[in-house]
């Protein structure tokens, strides 16, 4: 069932931030084909809304007349201006209908204001935090990029949301998706435009995925790339189960798999090609093995055609 997320914008929002917090969204739903989110454009009242930077966003609505999912507070410049009465009564009915509320840059105080972060760990913009801190004594605040408290979710900046909302499409579809949604937003190797640098947190599992990427057309057992690694296949599947919740054999499927999917949307090779660009035998194998993880064939891939 799709997320949703309604977006409430004030006048002075920045549009990184902004970017950094939907893109991520769109890019989900691209790579899973799927409309795991959506999201809609609110003002307290309606009316437009001008960023710092002098885009003017005309709002699918006012506030009070939607519910969700997540609702996503954004103020970031002049947000002291907004601390207002009329603001916290907005924040508290809206609360009541979303069951998730996200403070992102200095969202956060209008939040604490509204007392919807008390006991909650929160962050907000690095440069606010002595101020937010002495201003409300009952939130828990600390020095973090992002931070998830159980449905009150805060994040320091601009740069920050990309990482709160690749952390919230983990949380809710894996860390696959997570890491494949980075990629795309991310440059990609100037050396091999098909290339797929996937990173983790965990060294052993960014050491395994560098060699089942760099052994994408002609694939090892995960016997071998443990040795190539020097470590036993039992502790790489230990660490990818603990960080990825897949198996090894899982994860470099759906690599190869990821780099068919980009094949077949970015070129006009043919399937037997791609196939063998993945390390499969024939075309046969490769779609069989494509529609058990996409839920359509290359072809229908290729051509746009529904499930």
């Amino acid at each position: 069932m799709s997320q949703r997320y309604n977006i409430l914008l004030f006048d002075g929002f920045s549009n990184h931030c902004l970017a950094n917090m939907v893109e991520p969204l769109r890019a989900a739903n691209s790579l899973s084909r799927q409309t795991l989110y959506l999201w809609r454009f609110c003002s307290l009242d309606g009316k437009p809304v001008q960023s710092s930077s002098g885009l003017v966003v005309t709002p699918h609505g006012a506030l009070h007349d939607y519910s969700g999912d997540v609702l996503v507070v954004m103020p970031s410049y002049g947000y002291l201006s907004l601390d207002t009465r009329a603001t916290t009564r907005a924040l508290l009915a809206a609360a009541r209908t979303h069951p998730q509320v996200a403070g992102l840059d200095t969202g956060s105080w209008l939040l604490a204001r509204a007392g919807l972060l008390d006991d909650h760990r929160a962050t907000i913009h690095w440069d606010e935090l002595s101020r937010f801190e002495e201003a409300f004594p009952a939130v828990d605040v600390v020095q973090e990029r992002f931070v998830i408290d159980g449905n009150r979710l805060t994040c320091s900046g601009a740069m920050a949301a990309f990482d709160l909302a690749s952390a919230l499409i983990r949380r809710d579809h894996g860390p696959l998706l997570s890491m494949e949604v980075a990629h795309l937003l991310m440059s990609r190797s100037a050396t091999d435009p098909y290339a797929l640098p996937l990173k983790s947190e965990d060294t052993l599992v960014n050491r395994t995925l560098t060699v089942m990427q760099g052994n994408i057309e002609t694939p090892l057992t995960i016997r071998d790339v443990a040795r190539k690694l020097g470590c036993s296949q039992k502790k790489i599947e230990m660490r990818v189960q603990a960080e990825l919740r897949t198996t090894p054999q899982a994860l470099y499927r759906r690599l190869r798999l990821t780099m068919a999917r980009k094949l077949v949307e970015e070129t006009e090779q043919t399937i037997a090609e791609i196939a063998g660009r993945c390390g499969y035998e024939n075309a046969s194998a490769m779609t069989r093995a494509f529609k058990a993880e996409f839920g359509r064939t290359p072809t229908a891939f290729r051509s746009g055609a529904p499930n």
